[in-house]
């Protein structure tokens, strides 16, 4: 089972960056595909962005395209999101998640980190 762990979230004023990462335990990333997933208050959980195994491959909601970008170094086992021009509609818990290659559902759920972008 993989564990993960978000980091990198915090404050920021709208327009502003951040860059979140995402640490894998457990099993090494390089057989998942890896996501990112947000969660506002009230309000369900989102796709963001996700990465295959081999980071050949990205895909992104339509609400963060050429705004955020997805990438990974399984030589450290970790993920990253890079958000450029927040929003404060952006603020949200977000969370990283892993596909296995054979598998259906994302797993290792972490606790998320959170985000809040001031207007």
């Amino acid at each position: 089972q993989v564990q993960l762990v978000e980091s990198g979230g915090g404050l920021v004023q709208a327009g502003g960056s951040l860059r979140l990462s995402c640490a894998a335990s457990g099993r090494a990333l390089y057989s998942y595909t890896m996501g990112w997933f947000r969660q506002a208050p009230g309000k369900e959980r989102e796709f963001v962005a996700r990465i295959t195994w081999s980071g050949g491959n990205t895909d992104y909601a339509d609400f963060v395209k050429g705004r955020f970008t997805i990438s990974r170094d399984n030589a450290k086992n970790t993920v990253y999101l890079q958000m450029n021009s927040l929003k404060p509609e952006d603020t949200a818990v977000y969370y990283c998640a892993a596909l296995h290659v054979f598998g259906n559902e994302y797993q290792g759920w972490g606790q998320g980190t959170q985000v809040t972008v001031s207007s």
